[in-house]
């Protein structure tokens, strides 16, 4: 009988938290391969993400960048503010973005497209050579990741490598680790490095 309640009310609460949930899937850079060729040489990062749900009628988004130094959280700025007026609100269960990064000249460069607008290019320094920088989602081997609605959720990390004892590095390592994004410095001791984040209201 336990066994039973135990089951029903994980039924219960996995259904809960589905209604809350935004699935989101991506979409990476160019079909036409030269044009990828050539993004990847000049060290720029494109990435469509999709998002789904009948949650998302009626909503908007605010999307930041944060940057940490030595683990700390240094500064939080905003990218896009759909918070500001009702014509960002969200009038579909399809939600779609696409994210444009540049890391080059010791500068980080960002730009989101929208349905509804551009945002403005922003500018960041980095602390080491720009090719050390990737950006990294955290899809890994997912197709699909299920955003919690009313919570920030980290949508990208730009990172360098951690450094094994070795000499090796690895960026993958970092973003498919369980580690909460806000810690992965201190845990693998990366540094400098942004996460973006999206939040909805």
């Amino acid at each position: 009988m336990k066994l039973k309640i135990i089951f029903l009310l994980t039924l219960i609460s996995n259904a809960i938290t589905a209604q809350d949930s935004i699935k989101m899937t991506n979409n990476y850079g160019s079909q036409n391969k030269e044009i990828q060729d050539l993004i990847d040489f000049e060290n720029i990062y494109i990435e469509q993400l999709n998002f789904s749900s009948l949650k998302l009628i009626g909503k908007s988004y605010k999307i930041n960048i944060e940057e940490y130094k030595n683990g700390i959280l240094l500064s939080t700025t905003k990218l896009f503010d759909g918070f500001e007026t009702d014509y960002f609100k969200i009038t579909t269960k399809e939600e779609t973005l696409k994210f444009f990064f540049r890391l080059s000249d010791g500068k980080l460069k960002t730009y989101i497209r929208g349905k509804k607008f551009g945002s403005k290019k922003s500018y960041f320094n980095l602390m080491s050579d720009s090719d050390q920088y990737v950006l990294k989602d955290f899809f890994g081997n997912k197709e699909v990741i299920n955003l919690d609605i009313n919570s920030k959720n980290t949508l990208f990390a730009i990172i360098t490598p951690t450094i094994h004892s070795d000499g090796s590095g690895s960026y993958c390592e970092v973003v498919q680790s369980d580690i909460k994004p806000e810690k992965l410095g201190e845990q693998f001791n990366i540094p400098h490095y942004f996460l973006i984040t999206i939040t909805f209201k």
